[in-house]
């Protein structure tokens, strides 16, 4: 199983917001939280999180981006494309 994807707080979106984005259907991101590992569903059944930098690595598709996502490498060339795009580099 895949490395769970740590998320900041300001790049959580909810599953409404990334289906907008996306231009898919809520249902559409629920899966791809659970195929790609973009998103996490807390405990208890909460609603799902997601995280805008994955869920625009996934749209292009970048894949190799969001493995190093997932490992932590946020500093990573790759990784780094998105959240500055995004404004959410620190």
């Amino acid at each position: 199983m895949a490395q769970p994807l740590l998320m900041r707080p300001d790049e959580i979106i909810c599953v409404k917001e990334a289906a907008h984005r996306a231009g898919r259907d809520p249902k559409t991101i629920r899966d791809w939280c659970r195929t790609y590992g973009i998103g996490r569903q807390p405990a208890g059944g909460g609603p799902f999180q997601v995280s805008l930098p994955a869920l625009e690595m996934l749209l292009v598709p970048d894949f190799e981006a969001l493995e190093l996502l997932r490992q932590g490498h946020r500093t990573a060339p790759e990784v780094l494309h998105y959240l500055n795009f995004l404004g959410l580099a620190a």
